[in-house]
């Protein structure tokens, strides 16, 4: 046989080969263009679709990449099967009725003791340190009595995801019988109950009203008895005035018997508490629903298919936007005839509220002016540092004025950031302010004088001797004024320093003001100059220096 092969040809060996492996053959150009066309009629519908092994139809959008099965699958027909998971490769898990038994095996009933069994209690499913029996005295090993049954060899059972989380997992639906039937022992002796009840209730002879109990019902409108289980319902409380009582005219208001309902109120100008059923159709979102309907009917009508039950969303998004289109046309129409007619401004007066100066909060105000009931109006704050006192102060700087200067109240002081001196503070100012004005009262006193004593010169008819008094007096008041103006000269001089400083302020400040040359004239300085500068010098060894 081998010799007969080897006399065969290459080609005779290959072509028998392909015959019997029956591998696929490689297409023609017709035959790809007539699967190409295949696949356009199947993709627009003219032809049928390819079928599966099982019967069912294959999209034809599907791409080829998925539909194709690889080579080694070894598939006959088109198919899909090949992108489906694997029955062999799936995992397979516990069913659903599968469970762990519980208890022991009673079927077998041993009275002797085995080899390898354990020592305590004889069950052979556990060793004697496993054992979960009370240790017995004697064991079962040496006593051979009271041989315990074996427990049961659990299944390893395979759970899924679903299986591990089962709450219901081993339950035994077997158990919910005994529920079952306890309910039932109740209800049938409830029955026997009420059934003697209604026996003894007949033989008597008394009559009972069916509204006996309305009076005690909790709920306004229902009667629950809770031994008769019986519930009567009532359309109206009994403390209320009847609907068809409020206006016994015929003709006033229609009332439905039936429904116990008035559509209005027949005397709306008298009664106001009762306004009609129809008004819960009036009140709420009932307006609303029926625009949104009305938009509907008239969009329809128009030629949009919509319809307010079945696209509620969709018709509310519709009527948002015709309503904001409605709005910004109206506004434009409205800017054209202000930009051609003008009148703008009469159209931004403030609202009625702010013009009226009326809000809804109560105040209720005493006799004396203050605010009894009701919240008192905040005051408006700055954005600064209110009632901080500093230095002993208690009041702020600048709540005193006086000769065109700022100062504290509660010290006179007009220097910022100075120590208070209180009730001194105030009388040391009050007393300088009594000196000065002395001396201004002397300086008018003597131009009077002198005024005078002109006037009395012209005149011929004053003596002599008056004249002599008067010169006496002159000189005397003129001593007066030296000595005050001594005495005040060191709290003008205080006066005089921040009016010069003042003065530098406002001609650094305003600099165009200034002379030419100003800043380069040179004199000497004065006594009184040099005395200030002593005195208004910086010493930094002060301790007091931070107060000034």
């Amino acid at each position: 046989m081998a010799t007969l092969n080897q006399s065969l040809p290459v080609s005779e060996i290959l072509k028998s080969k392909t015959e019997i492996e029956d591998e696929p053959k490689k297409k023609s150009r017709e035959d790809w263009r007539k699967a190409k066309e295949l696949e356009e009629a199947r993709k627009a519908g003219t032809a049928p679709a390819a079928v599966d092994e099982s019967g069912k139809d294959i999209n034809p959008h599907i791409p080829q990449y998925i539909s194709s099965a690889p080579w080694y699958y070894g598939t006959s027909g088109p198919t899909l099967k090949h992108q489906r998971p694997q029955e062999e490769k799936q995992k397979q898990f516990s069913s659903i009725d599968e469970w762990y038994d519980r208890g022991v095996d009673t079927t077998k009933i041993v009275t002797k003791y085995r080899k390898g069994a354990c020592e305590n209690c004889g069950a052979m499913t556990h060793k004697k340190k496993d054992c979960m029996d009370r240790p017995r005295k004697v064991g079962a090993k040496f006593s051979g009595q009271h041989i315990a049954p074996d427990e049961f060899l659990q299944k390893n059972l395979s759970l899924s995801f679903d299986g591990k989380r089962d709450r219901w997992s081993g339950y035994d639906p077997s158990e919910h019988k005994a529920v079952i039937e306890e309910f039932q022992k109740v209800e049938d002796a409830k029955r026997h109950l009420k059934a003697e009840k209604l026996n003894a209730n007949e033989s008597s002879d008394e009559e009972k009203d069916e509204d006996k109990y309305v009076d005690e019902v909790d709920m306004p409108g229902t009667k629950v008895d809770s031994k008769q289980r019986i519930t009567v319902r009532n359309l109206r409380i009994r403390e209320d005035t009847a609907k068809y009582l409020r206006n016994l005219d015929p003709n006033s208001a229609y009332y439905d018997p039936k429904t116990r309902s008035m559509r209005e109120n027949p005397e709306s100008k008298r009664d106001e508490t009762y306004r009609g059923e129809n008004f819960v159709r009036f009140s709420g979102d009932t307006t609303n629903h029926a625009r949104a309907q009305l938009f509907a009917w008239e969009a329809h009508e128009k030629g949009v298919d919509v319809h307010l039950l079945a696209e509620p969303t969709k018709l509310e998004l519709l009527q948002k936007e015709y309503e904001k289109k409605k709005e910004q046309f109206k506004t434009k129409i409205q800017s054209n005839v202000l930009e051609k007619y003008g009148g703008a401004e009469h159209l931004e007066a403030p609202p009625k509220s702010l013009l009226l100066a009326q809000t809804e909060d109560y105040t209720e105000y005493s006799r004396s002016g203050k605010i009894i009931k009701g919240a008192e109006k905040e005051v408006a704050r700055s954005k600064y540092e209110e009632d901080v006192y500093i230095n002993n102060h208690t009041s702020v700087w600048g709540s005193y004025w006086r000769g065109g200067q700022w100062g504290y109240k509660c010290c006179h002081s007009f220097i910022k950031n100075s120590y208070c001196l209180g009730e001194s503070g105030k009388n040391s100012e009050n007393s300088r302010a009594a000196e000065l004005s002395q001396i201004e009262e002397i300086e008018e006193n003597s131009d009077s004088k002198n005024e005078k004593s002109q006037d009395g010169e012209s005149s011929s008819s004053e003596s002599s001797s008056d004249e002599k008094s008067k010169k006496k007096k002159k000189k005397r008041e003129k001593k007066k004024l030296k000595k005050l103006k001594r005495k005040q000269k060191d709290s003008k001089l205080a006066f005089e320093t921040k009016n010069t400083v003042m003065e530098e302020e406002t001609v650094i400040a305003d600099d165009r003001k200034r002379p030419y040359n100003s800043m380069y004239e040179a004199k000497k300085p004065t006594e009184d100059e040099m005395e200030e500068y002593f005195k208004r010098r910086k010493r930094d060894e002060d301790p007091m220096n931070q107060f000034l």
